[in-house]
């Protein structure tokens, strides 16, 4: 199966989707911060079988506008609403990694009605993290752009799985491949995670969740436990041999557990935690 190109606009902002078609249960994809709706592909093409499977590249980033004046958390979680309301997904489960996690964290929240789950791949409530624009600028700015070739762009952003899917993300323009991004506006998208956490939003989450965390990923041991203990309907697994990019490191371990976690939450929609296996 091979998506389409769908575009949503809010405010004057346009944004760049891949619709995959599918006719059941919708599952709505956002990538994280630097990243590329490209990334959720093999995932987005195991599951459109039985989903109506959307992935959207987020405001600054890929094929959407990509100097957005507004780059606060609640303009991503805006930007999702008008997502599910132009392409008339009703109730989805929403799939996010790293800041898209953390988008569709807060999108659970504000908008109980429209969330039917949450899966949260190496996303939390974290912060505050005061260092993190610093940490983010300063890795954007070891980029040796322009790379030769999207295999030295691989090569350089960790090789194999992990780089290509990254990579992939890249366009070639003049003398060659470039991100598809600004720096200015990652490092912007994060001003409120340096500021604060986000603890308050994550206990009013009222729907199932499972978090899926990499065994060497970056989400610290006590926060995964305390999301556990302040929030009942929610289930964690760790991915073994995996890090933050879970969704290319081990793409067939998180398909698997998320196939597990659609099946239940669609044939028990309004009941709390879930079980899955890793």
């Amino acid at each position: 199966m091979t998506w389409s190109a769908r575009a949503v606009e809010r405010d004057g902002v346009r944004l760049s989707c891949r619709d995959w078609g599918g006719s059941g249960p919708p599952v709505v994809l956002l990538h994280g911060l630097a990243g590329h709706v490209g990334e959720w592909d093999a995932l987005a093409r195991a599951l459109s079988p039985s989903h109506r499977v959307v992935a959207v590249d987020q405001r600054g980033h890929g094929a959407s506008e990509r100097r957005p004046g507004d780059v606060s958390r609640a303009a991503y979680v805006a930007d999702v609403v008008a997502v599910l309301e132009q392409l008339d997904l009703h109730r989805p489960v929403l799939v996010g990694q790293s800041l898209g996690g953390h988008t569709a964290m807060l999108t659970a929240a504000a908008h109980p009605d429209l969330v039917r789950a949450l899966v949260l791949v190496e996303a939390g409530p974290g912060g505050p993290s005061p260092n993190v624009q610093a940490e983010i600028g300063g890795w954007l700015d070891a980029w040796p752009t322009p790379f030769p070739s999207r295999a030295a762009a691989a090569g350089f952003l960790g090789g194999g799985p992990v780089g290509e899917g990254w990579a992939a993300g890249l366009e070639q323009r003049g003398d060659g491949w470039w991100p598809r991004f600004d720096r200015d506006v990652m490092v912007d998208s994060l001003a409120e995670n340096a500021q604060r956490s986000f603890w308050d939003e994550w206990v009013r989450i009222t729907c199932p969740v499972l978090v899926v965390l990499g065994q060497s990923g970056i989400i610290p041991p006590q926060e995964s436990e305390a999301m556990l203990r302040r929030e009942a309907a929610t289930a964690a697994v760790s991915v073994p041999g995996a890090g933050h990019d879970v969704h290319l490191e081990r793409p067939d371990v998180l398909q698997r557990l998320l196939e597990g976690f659609l099946a239940e939450v669609t044939r028990r929609p309004t009941e709390g935690a879930v079980g899955v296996s890793g």
